[in-house]
């Protein structure tokens, strides 16, 4: 397994052995529930779905799919071989190690409708006195040809709230006992965000490290 479900906790700052101060985002990784491997014969495929969190309140279908587990979170991953995973088997943050390469998708922090200043960082009208397009739009097209107004234009609208991935950010610390993992940088959404935590390389050996150098 490479893949995660998360939820951020927040960002905070650590110093590692040469004094250097590294920023970085603390995730609750896990513990995620398998409740259901997905194979060729029955599916067509081979995946399988993790659950995370508890939810007292599942509805009846929900209930029935989860059967003993209150998982509130489920999402489902692609696998090349489902044999080591059963129904029921707990996956934790020590399947990531320090030094490894992990992908980060989420939904960003959603801003509210916003102006094209603020959304594209279009410049501003004058604001002297007389002025009329102080923080407005502008034209948005001529008037005879085309006759409308094409699609794509930059327009007002909603900012943020998207799904978002932010790749190659590094495994830093791991703590099995409490499920915590620190990642160099920052993740998608505000803390208490349920994220996905994706492996994309695996930490180099010490070994092997040592005789790069």
């Amino acid at each position: 397994m490479d893949s995660l479900i998360g939820k951020k906790i927040g960002m905070t700052q650590i110093f590692d052995q040469a004094g250097n101060l590294i920023p970085v985002t603390v995730v609750e990784a896990g513990p995620c529930v398998v409740t259901q491997v997905k194979t060729i014969e029955n599916d067509g495929y081979l995946a399988v779905q993790l659950g995370f969190g508890t939810n007292k309140k599942n509805n009846k279908p929900k209930k029935g799919h989860l059967k003993e587990a209150t998982s509130r979170y489920l999402k489902e991953i692609r696998l090349k071989k489902t044999e080591e995973l059963e129904v029921g088997q707990e996956i934790k943050a020590e399947i990531f190690n320090p030094g490894d390469i992990v992908s980060v998708t989420g939904n960003s922090i959603g801003k509210g409708f916003a102006g094209t200043i603020k959304k594209f960082h279009f410049s501003r009208g004058l604001m002297t006195h007389g002025s009329k397009s102080h923080r407005i739009t502008g034209s948005i097209g001529a008037g005879t040809t085309p006759g409308r107004v094409l699609k794509g234009k930059k327009m007002p609208g909603r900012m943020g709230a998207v799904r978002v991935s932010v790749p190659s950010l590094t495994v830093v610390q791991v703590d099995p006992e409490n499920n915590v993992v620190l990642l160099k940088g920052s993740v998608p959404g505000k803390p208490g965000s349920i994220i996905m935590i994706n492996r994309t390389r695996a930490a180099k050996p010490a070994a092997a490290a040592k005789d790069k150098k």
